[in-house]
């Protein structure tokens, strides 16, 4: 439940491919650097880290929370030195078949009010580098990652 001090970013996207391939993109590194991050560090598995360096200065992440293959992820969330601390926050992930690809819907809960805007431009940024990278492009390097955090 959200406090009456808290916001929830909900964001739904199709993505032209399958929900497996599109998991992956949340739980290999290698993967989820191509459209967030530098680096990254994860476990996926409850418990286990989601680290991304965003550039060399801001991290961002927390810990999986639950992990259901290829429909299902939810992790902590937040940025070292923010106003939305490390883990602070937690975002849902489902991805659910629909017609030859992937109905990915995004809830990110527990958002301090000042920070949903910042939150939600966020997310549209990065999904729409989501969908470029799994459906098979390149989005170049991003120009958020030599901004700072707000």
């Amino acid at each position: 439940m959200t406090s009456p001090d808290q916001e929830v970013v909900a964001r739904d996207l199709y993505i032209a491919a399958r929900p497996k391939i599109v998991f992956s993109f949340f739980t290999e590194p290698e993967k989820l650097v191509r459209w967030l991050g530098i680096r990254a560090t994860l476990d996926a598995r409850p418990g286990g880290i989601c680290r991304i360096h965003i550039n060399e200065r801001e991290i961002v992440g927390g810990q999986y929370l639950e992990v259901v293959p290829y429909s299902r992820i939810v992790f902590s969330w937040g940025a070292e030195d923010s106003p939305l601390p490390f883990g602070s926050s937690t975002v849902e992930i489902t991805l659910q078949p629909e017609a030859e690809g992937t109905r990915l819907s995004l809830r990110h809960r527990g958002i301090p009010v000042e920070q949903r805007t910042f939150q939600a431009a966020g997310w549209d940024h990065l999904f729409a580098r989501l969908a470029i990278v799994v459906e098979g492009g390149d989005p170049g390097p991003d120009p958020w990652a030599t901004r700072s955090m707000g």
